[in-house]
Formats: structure tokens, sequence, C-alpha cells
């Protein structure tokens, strides 16, 4: 057998075998699936700087980029298993199943894994094997002169053809198993107090602004998961325990037959980088944390350094200061964003909302578990990785439009938003090149945990370049530090600049 050929049935053999065990593991867990929960380990073991380098260049196309290089080096190894398998055969078949016994200690060390999530790694491990052993029959097995006649290639493309339809149906298959739809046949009871309508926001004068309530389907979503819980609601269940004198578990009927708040809310992600897209702001929907940790009686609510310990279905975990569940700022259990039931990618059936702390923080998507607890007994995913364990939002103004080396001319619109999480944006300040800094005209207040639309006139920018840049006055008259620092280990803080062409 060539050189070409070998190298492809070495990948045709890998590209078969995952595919089964992708469509195994869409049936039984898709998160077991051995390219998703290879590339799940490699996020677990990726240096912070690089993981922050991949959100600030990739974006939220960042998981796709991982998939995408766990699967072109899954390629390679299976090339070169062909390769090696016109030596021996058996050379082949010892990579093909490294490829799977990878997979197979991935799936253990998940925090959720166990023996019975081995099962698409074991299909793959059986079917990889045994198809390279096929296409090496009937393609000619011997180094040292086996005749490649007419015969031989045509049977050898004949089988790669019909392994090549497998892998792709199979995979395809899995993928569309594995498919994770928003719920639609579900109604939400009302908020006790149901909040009034959002008035409306500038965007409805000047485009180029954010909305004021970012839509579900926009909202940003930076986690961990590569496989999307697929959570039936009838089965879901909360259980809150620990340093409490009445543990218990709820389930999701239990859950919207509580006392339901809504609550305006804006969240910002740890990674956002200064004038960056990792903020939105929702209407929540929710039973109050407080309240479920005084059903559950807190045995000492003012212990130094106690938290509140969640996991989420996949094993993650986040580290909240109890302080912030148990406080005035009704920090939520949410069930419903914007009107609807949460959508999967944000965490239905379930998810915490805690204002005024980034998401890492106090942000659990799918939580199945609230554990009271100390920081010294557990230590969460992002503390573990040198994060920090007490991060509020650190205050920001953002400069929407004009874009960065845009071309302005005549009367322009500069504007944007504005946030400062429990302690409220009283102004929006802009500065053109060295001028002094001018305030802008605000949009509605809907609250201290809101973002606020700002936006400034410029009548004249003038020819040549400008520079932009905005600040937020928050609280008692505090002004946003000037102070650049990166996203590591508590969220970027600076002055967003951008440079603009004055026609």
């Amino acid at each position: 057998m060539s050189r070409r050929r070998a190298a492809l049935a070495g990948v045709l053999a890998a590209a078969v075998a995952m595919g089964l065990a992708h469509l195994l593991a869409a049936i039984l867990n898709p998160a077991t699936s051995p390219v998703l929960i290879i590339g799940s380990a490699v996020i677990d073991r990726t240096p912070t700087a690089l993981k922050d380098w991949a959100i600030e260049h990739f974006g939220t196309n960042d998981k796709t980029v991982l998939l995408a290089s766990v699967v072109a080096g899954t390629v390679v190894l299976a090339a070169i298993s062909g390769l090696l398998a016109r030596r021996r055969l058996v050379y082949g078949i010892a990579v093909q199943l490294l490829l799977v016994a990878t997979a197979a200690l991935a799936t253990l060390e998940r925090p959720t894994g166990s023996w019975r999530d081995l099962g698409p790694a074991l299909l793959a491990g059986l079917t990889g094997p045994l198809v390279l052993t096929g296409l090496f029959r009937v393609g000619g097995t011997r180094p040292d002169g086996y005749p490649s006649g007419t015969n031989t290639r045509r049977a050898f493309l004949t089988g790669s053809g019909a392994v090549a339809i497998a892998a792709v149906g199979s995979a395809a298959l899995g993928q569309k198993l594995s498919a994770t739809t928003d719920p639609s046949n579900l109604t939400l009871p009302k908020a006790r107090t149901p909040l009034p309508a959002l008035p409306a926001g500038l965007e409805k004068t000047y485009r180029e602004i954010t909305p004021l309530r970012t839509p579900n389907g926009g909202f940003y979503r930076v986690d961990t998961a590569l496989a999307v819980p697929n959570l039936d609601r009838d089965s879901w269940t909360l259980t809150v325990e620990g340093d409490v004198d009445r543990p218990f578990t709820i389930d999701y009927r239990e859950l919207i037959a509580m006392d339901l708040i809504e609550r305006d809310i804006t969240m910002t992600c740890v990674s956002n980088e200064v004038g960056g897209g990792y903020v939105g702001a929702a209407r929540w929907l929710g039973v109050r944390t407080k309240d479920l940790l005084d059903r559950a009686g807190v045995m000492d609510p003012d212990k130094p350094q106690a938290q509140v310990f969640s996991t989420a279905t996949d094993g993650f975990t986040i580290s909240t200061p109890l302080g912030a569940l148990m406080d005035d700022r009704e920090a939520l259990l949410a069930i419903g964003m914007n009107g609807a039931p949460l959508p999967r990618t944000h965490g239905f059936p379930a998810r915490l909302i805690t204002p005024g702390l980034y998401g890492m923080l106090g942000g659990t998507k799918w939580v199945t578990k609230m554990r009271v607890t100390t920081y010294a007994d557990a230590k969460a995913y992002w503390t573990q990785r040198g994060w920090t364990t007490n991060g509020p939002i650190k205050p920001s103004a953002r400069i929407d439009t004009p874009a960065s080396l845009a071309t302005v001319k005549g009367r322009t619109v500069v504007g944007g938003v504005a946030w400062a999480q429990r302690r409220g944006v009283v102004k929006v300040q802009l500065k053109i090149d060295e001028k002094p800094w001018q305030d802008c005209t605000l949009g509605p207040d809907v609250g201290v945990d809101f973002w606020r639309q700002w936006y400034f006139i410029w009548d004249d920018p003038g020819s040549g370049q400008h520079a932009l840049q905005a600040r937020v006055i928050y609280g008692d008259n505090q002004t946003q530090t000037d102070d650049r620092a990166p996203v590591f280990p508590n969220g970027s803080s600076g002055i967003q600049q951008l440079v603009v062409i004055g026609g």
C-alpha cells in the first residue's frame, strides 16, 4: 500500500471511530464525546495567559477554534497511525488505541466522570483498529511487495468510500441528536410584583448605540462547556447543603412555585477588555438566593471567609461570597430572561445571577448544588487557576459609535454605554483630543445595577486624526480609574481610547 493510501486509511479509521463514538455520546451524554472530552481537558490545562489571548482574539468563536485544533491534531496522529501500519499493523493499531486512551483518561478526570461514561471511548477503541485492519487487508498490508493492482486499488477505494460515508453519517446524526433547543412549551409564572416595562432606549434615535436591553440571542456567552447541557426540567434538582441547619433539595416545580421577583441587571465577564463586548443587560426572573439560604438556615452568616460553593451539572464550580447572596442586592436563582425561560446556552433550567460581581464569581449556569462552606475548605475552578475570589465589577464607559478609525464629517454622534453596578452611573464624560472632559447626555435610568446609555453631539470634528476617550462618574461622584490593568486576576481597567479620522 502506498504512503498516501496508508495515511488515508489511518484517518478514515479514526474518523469513523470518532463519528460512532459521537453518535453514542449523543444518546448517552453528549459531553462524553471523545473530541469534546479531549477539548475540555485542553481547556482545563491551558495557561491563563493563553486562554485570555484566545478569548481576546477569537471571541465567542474560541470553542470552535479549539475543537478544530483537536480535530486537526487527531487527523495528524491518525495519519501517522496509517503510515506506521505500513511497517507493522500493530504499530498503527497502537496509535489508534493511544488516541482512545487519551479520551478515556480525560473522561475519568472530569469532575463528574465515572466508568459509566467510558462507552463512547470504548466504542472508538473497538472500531478504529477494526477499520484500520480492514482497510489494510483490502488495500494491501505487506510493505514487502504485496500486489496492489487494479482490483486491490478498486477494493480499497470502495472500502474507503464506505468508511467515509459511515464516518460523516454517524457524526452528523450524533450532532443532530445532541443539538439543544430552547424550551418552547414552558410558560413561566409571573413575578409577585412585576416591574414596569423598560423605557425606550437611545437606540431608537441613535441606531449605533447598544440597545438598552440585550436580546437573549445577542447576550454574550463565556464558559467552559463545549457541549451545552441538555437538562430536563422534570428531572432537575437543586441541593442546598453544607454549613446549614436544614439542608434540602428542591425540584423545578417547587422552585417556580416560590416567591418570584424580577430584577434588571447588567452582567459583565471578567475577561472583558476595556471597551469590550462581554457585557449585557437583561431582565431576570427568579427566586432570591437569600430566600433559599434562609430556608436552609445558615449556621454562621457572619463567619469570616464564608462562601457558597456552587456546582453545575457538568462539575464546573464557582465560589461566591456568602454575603453577596444574602444582602439587599437581591441576588437570584434565575429561571427567566427577558420574559422567556432561560435559554439553554445561558443556564436552563436555573442559574445564579449576582449583581455587582463578575460572572466567574456569581453566575453559575446549569446549577445543581449550593454548598455553604469556607474558601479554605473548597476552591472553585477559577480560584484554582489564580483568579480573585472577590471581584466587584469595575465601573467603565464604552464607546459604541463611531468605530475606531471611522471617517467622521459634519455633525457626529458619539455614544455608547456605561456601567457601575451596585453604585450607579452619575455622569459620562467625553474627552476629544486634548480638550477638557465634557458631560454627555444620559439615557434612561433603570437602576444602579443596570447600565446607562449615553451620547454626545460633536458638531464639527474637523479634518485629521482625533482621539476620543470616555469615562464614567459613579456612586458619590467617583471617577473611573485611568490605571490600566489586564483582565487577570480581577478584571481589566483603564480608559477606552480610539482614533477617528475627520473628513
